[in-house]
Formats: C-alpha cells, sequence, structure tokens
C-alpha cells in the first residue's frame, strides 16, 4: 500500500472528512483491521485566509510549497492537497515535489466524464467560482462547460463557507439557500452540480435534492484510495 500524502487544514473540519473517507476507502477494500497510510501536514488556516483575501498568492505558494516539501520527506508517495480553492497554486506546488499531486479538479472532471457529463453548476469560494484555475482546467481539459451563479448567489456561498462551515457550523438556512442556488443553476441546463470546495459536503447532501451533487472531498478521497492501491 503506498502512503496518502495529506496536505490540510483549510479548513480542518473538511480534512477531518477526508480522513475518515480515506480510513474508510481502505477498509472496504481490504477488509478487516486494514486502514490507510497516511501523512498529513495541517498547517494554521488563519494566515492562510488572510493572504487569500489580500490576494498575496505568492505567499501563500510559497507556505504551501513547503509544506508538501516535508509530506513529501515524510514519505509519502503522491500528495493530495485537500482543498479545491488552494488549488490556485497547484502548479508551483507541483513544481516543488517530486512525487505526483493528485488534483482534485482531474478527479471530479474524470468522474463527470465517466457518468457523460456535458455541462455541470459549481458551487466554491468565490476564488473557484470566479477564477479560471479550476473550471478553466475542467473545461480545457475535459470539454465540460461548467456554469456558477449569478453574484448575489456566489457572494452567499462564499460568506456561508467562511463564515459557517469553515466554523463548524451549519445552518439550516443557508442549507436551504444553497438548494435553492442548487436548483436555479438545473434550471440553466446543469445536469449535476460540483460541490466544489471541501466543506460544502458538510451542508447538503445527496438525499436533499433530486439534483446531482459531485462531492469534490469523497471524490478526491476514492480516487486516492484507489491509486495507494495500486499494485
Amino acid at each position: 500500500m503506498k502512503t496518502i500524502g495529506m496536505l490540510g487544514g483549510m479548513s480542518w473540519e473538511s480534512t477531518a472528512s477526508y480522513y475518515r473517507a480515506l480510513n474508510e476507502g481502505v477498509r472496504e477494500a481490504c477488509g478487516g483491521l486494514h486502514s490507510a497510510k497516511i501523512l498529513l501536514h495541517s498547517v494554521d488556516f488563519a494566515p492562510l485566509e488572510a493572504l487569500q483575501h489580500a490576494d498575496d498568492w505568492d505567499a501563500i505558494a510559497e507556505q504551501l510549497a513547503a509544506a508538501a516539501r516535508s509530506v513529501q520527506a515524510g514519505g509519502a508517495d503522491f500528495l493530495m492537497l485537500c482543498t479545491n480553492t488552494m488549488h490556485k497554486v497547484a502548479p508551483q506546488i507541483e513544481a516543488a515535489i517530486d512525487i505526483p499531486l493528485l488534483h482534485i479538479a482531474d478527479a471530479t472532471a474524470e468522474a463527470l466524464q465517466q457518468q457523460g457529463i456535458r455541462r455541470v453548476g459549481l458551487l466554491g469560494t468565490s476564488f473557484t467560482m470566479e477564477q479560471d484555475f479550476y473550471k478553466g482546467r475542467i473545461a480545457s481539459r475535459y470539454g465540460i462547460e461548467v456554469l456558477v451563479p449569478e453574484q448575489d448567489a456566489r457572494r452567499l456561498v462564499h460568506r456561508v463557507i467562511y463564515d459557517e462551515l469553515c466554523l463548524g457550523r451549519t445552518e439550516p438556512a443557508s442549507r436551504q439557500a444553497y438548494l435553492g442556488i442548487v436548483t436555479d443553476l438545473s434550471a440553466q441546463g446543469a445536469e449535476a452540480v460540483i460541490l466544489g470546495c471541501t466543506e460544502i459536503g458538510l451542508l447538503i447532501r445527496q438525499q436533499d435534492t433530486s439534483v446531482t451533487l459531485y462531492d469534490t472531498t469523497a471524490i478526491h478521497a476514492a480516487r486516492a484510495v484507489a491509486l495507494a492501491l495500486q499494485p
């Protein structure tokens, strides 16, 4: 079994979901008392969040690249960046390490392709919904059209992530607002909706809506388990 490197803490709420999903996946595949071999570097998110909103992505890249090198030095066979938004600096992280980076957008797009999805809605932070590093990769590499909510809805989605979900709060009013946005994206022609922030799966689940949801945390973790168990 390969050792999975996790770069987490962004936020730790979703990193805890990753840890459980990875171990449950290995146990399901291998049985008994088997669990995942994991090296986790969990960062302090507050300084990084401040850098995000200050638009200082170079400083973020420098810090996360150093953390990634520490995971590699610990013996990880590949790296998971346990966040969607921070994949904005994935190229700098990849350049800093010699082990592969399992890109969350690639894992998600491959899952969409397998189901024949050609047009998908995207929920995430404003960085993920509005910038090109994520939706552009899905569109250009996989030929999948990505729809995002209108501006006011994007602001609401972003606010709930940082002010509630990253703090472990799941509010019923926010759940209903998110589900309304999911419905709107479906009405615009989205065949499914990506939960493109690793905390969103803490708020809404498939049983809450008839619109097909793609939870990036679950998809990313499942792909990591498959890679770890490859001969």
